[in-house]
């Protein structure tokens, strides 16, 4: 299955990322300093995400046509950790959410090969 994050970033476009400080480059992370912003003591949310209507700066593209992550290999914790509905055969309905908030249909399961006579052991 093609990955359909590449033509959707719905989730960076709906949801607040926020994840622990730690994260950032400042404290030995990955996330740049400069894409964030602090929301609590201990807490910072991805520049963009911190109100609604949220969208994350790092996104580039349209929603729904065609988006890429402009960090993605220092993505934090809170992106890597989202995923898709049906990507490890697992339903995720915050997917779905994002998704219906752009209009979006829901991901559906991957179809089940058919076994036929002559494909079974």
């Amino acid at each position: 299955m093609s990955n359909p994050c590449l033509a959707c970033g719905a989730c960076c476009a709906h949801f607040r990322v926020s994840f622990f400080w730690g994260e950032c480059q400042s404290a030995g992370g990955t996330v740049p300093d400069e894409q964030v912003i602090l929301i609590t003591p201990h807490r910072v949310a991805m520049r963009g995400t911190e109100a609604k209507p949220s969208r994350c700066t790092a996104l580039l593209g349209d929603v729904g046509q065609g988006t890429r992550c402009t960090l993605y290999e220092q993505r934090s914790s809170t992106c890597r950790e989202f995923e898709a509905s049906w990507a490890n055969g697992e339903h995720n309905p915050h997917c779905d959410d994002a998704r219906r908030a752009y209009g979006l249909p829901p991901l559906v399961p991957p179809l089940e090969p058919e076994l036929s006579p002559d494909r079974v052991a």
